[in-house]
């Protein structure tokens, strides 16, 4: 390729994939129609940091070393990227003119991000924020009425009490342009009408919303409105037979706390934020095309994780149900690079960004990467036979590739504990919770039951597969050195410990009689 596009890549914290559609994102949802969509996209881990980590990089984060945000001191060292780790910022910025704006949670070792002969622009960061509402004497959004106490485990056994937002709802009273993304989004027109025009633009744009606190700015704050929402069938439910070991970290800790009448009003406020952050996105194809620079620009939208939002009565993300680890993944092309609107079927995780952009800008490379590339898919690929879907209606395309299967793992938020590994294949998810010496297994089948309520692994009729399922699991797991074990009896101790126990209840019913 000779001609060499502008890159925009957007990423949203915290959204929902279900969330892309024309009603609370109606630019997002075009841009969709227009490029090619993953409608079947994961992360490799639902954590800021560490899903960060193998988006840019192309490694799983066993192989990385990003595994968690790293807060607590004695964990630190499992949350950076290793020194010397290539990414997307070091393999571009020599060819591109590399901006960034908004949150960074790439750390790495070597903090490549703040080397004074850094070729990257790091401008209107998280950092800086704060810095501009403390010098200005502004409020910054949320605070002590949005937090909670939850418990989290520190070093893989040590339980302590720890604050994190919880869903409190409020309207963020220093207005509209004092609000994260508003502040972001000034990062991002200036590296649009700044940078260096002799070289294409690489803008990576990392959104705040719809990440808590939700202390939300007007107009978005009224936007929508509780009585006009039909929440999905699992929020405010604890499923049957769903892992009890949830209970022992932030997503469940805060999230039993609320029945689904509680979501019903909390739902309004994140929806908000999902529309400002549409808005935001609006404003940067906006200022793209009134640059010129539109046309040649291929501008990619995912995010980092999903949000459970009362889903399984559970809070935040920190797990591997559907809401916490699919994530919207869109990319659209520059119309001289020939490549059509398409929806793919197939299964597809973060890390295989990296090699499938590196693929598609002819950029050769000798790097060992644990994603494949979907270059060759997405060029050759059969357009839809009709109008693209959301990203929550079924593909129209003839599956380009084979599936390969999908892993994910989570090992603590700020510390590390709390440990959850999956494997998808094909239709069916297993989910390998675990806490200090116990461990829990869900098996289901996403086709048939796509908000997780039916747990097939307590039935023998899966045994098959289940053991098929947790050999793959096992020979991921050590091909990356986790530091995580599943017995090899795991299926039947499984069994003999919680099945006289899993009664199937519903949550308020149980929390009242409690």
């Amino acid at each position: 390729m000779k001609k060499k596009p502008n890159l925009v890549i957007i990423m949203a914290d915290q959204l929902r994939y279900d969330c892309v559609n024309e009603r609370y994102m109606p630019t997002v949802s075009r841009l969709f129609a227009d490029g090619v969509h993953f409608p079947r996209a994961y992360c490799n881990s639902p954590l800021c940091a560490p899903s960060r980590g193998a988006f840019f990089t192309g490694l799983y984060p066993n192989n990385n070393g990003l595994l968690i945000n790293p807060w607590e001191p004695t964990d630190r060292s499992a949350g950076a990227v290793k020194a010397g780790l290539p990414n997307l910022y070091t393999l571009l910025e020599n060819d591109w003119d590399s901006w960034h704006c908004g949150k960074q949670h790439l750390y790495t070792e070597d903090r490549f991000d703040l080397q004074p002969d850094s070729k990257t622009t790091w401008t209107h960061t998280q950092d800086d924020y704060q810095k501009d509402l403390e010098d200005r004497q502004v409020r910054a959004p949320g605070g002590v009425a949005f937090r909670g106490i939850v418990p989290e485990m520190a070093q893989g056994g040590i339980t302590r009490a720890r604050i994190y937002s919880m869903p409190h709802t409020g309207v963020y009273s220093e207005g509209l342009e004092n609000y994260f993304d508003r502040y972001f989004l000034r990062g991002a027109k200036k590296a649009i009408r700044e940078h260096d025009g002799r070289r294409p633009l690489l803008l990576n744009m990392m959104a705040l919303a719809p990440h808590p606190p939700f202390d939300v700015p007007e107009p978005y704050a009224s936007m929508f409105q509780d009585d006009e929402l039909v929440l999905p069938e699992n929020v405010g439910v604890w499923s049957p037979q769903q892992s009890p070991l949830q209970l022992y970290s932030l997503t469940g800790a805060g999230g039993v706390r609320y029945s689904r009448s509680d979501w019903q009003k909390i739902w309004p406020s994140y929806l908000g934020l999902v529309r400002l952050l549409d808005d935001v996105v609006k404003e940067i194809v906006d200022e793209l095309i009134a640059t010129s620079m539109f046309e040649d620009t291929l501008f990619v939208f995912t995010s980092d994780h999903g949000e459970m939002l009362g889903s399984h009565r559970l809070w935040q993300k920190f797990c591997h149900y559907e809401e916490s680890v699919r994530v919207p993944m869109m990319l659209k092309f520059p119309d001289w690079m020939d490549i059509k609107p398409q929806v793919i079927a197939q299964a597809y995780q973060h890390v295989d960004f990296l090699p499938t952009l590196l693929d598609l800008l002819d950029l050769p490379h000798e790097l060992r990467l644990d994603g494949r590339s979907w270059a060759t898919a997405i060029q050759n690929a059969t357009p839809p036979t009709a109008t693209p879907p959301t990203a929550t209606t079924p593909p129209t395309t003839t599956p380009p590739v084979p599936d390969s299967p999908i892993f994910i793992q989570f090992d603590g938020n700020g510390a590390l504990g709390n440990f959850g590994r999956a494997v998808i294949d094909g239709q069916f998810k297993l989910i390998v919770d675990l806490f200090q010496n116990e461990f829990f297994l869900e098996l289901y089948n996403l086709q048939d039951d796509p908000q997780e309520m039916n747990n097939l692994a307590f039935d023998p009729n899966y045994d098959e597969l289940l053991h098929s399922l947790l050999a793959m699991l096992r020979q991921h797991m050590n091909k990356t050195q986790d530091s995580q074990h599943i017995p090899p009896d795991a299926l039947d101790l499984f069994r003999s410990r919680y099945r006289p126990y899993m009664i199937g209840i519903n949550g308020e019913e149980y929390f009242a009689r409690a």
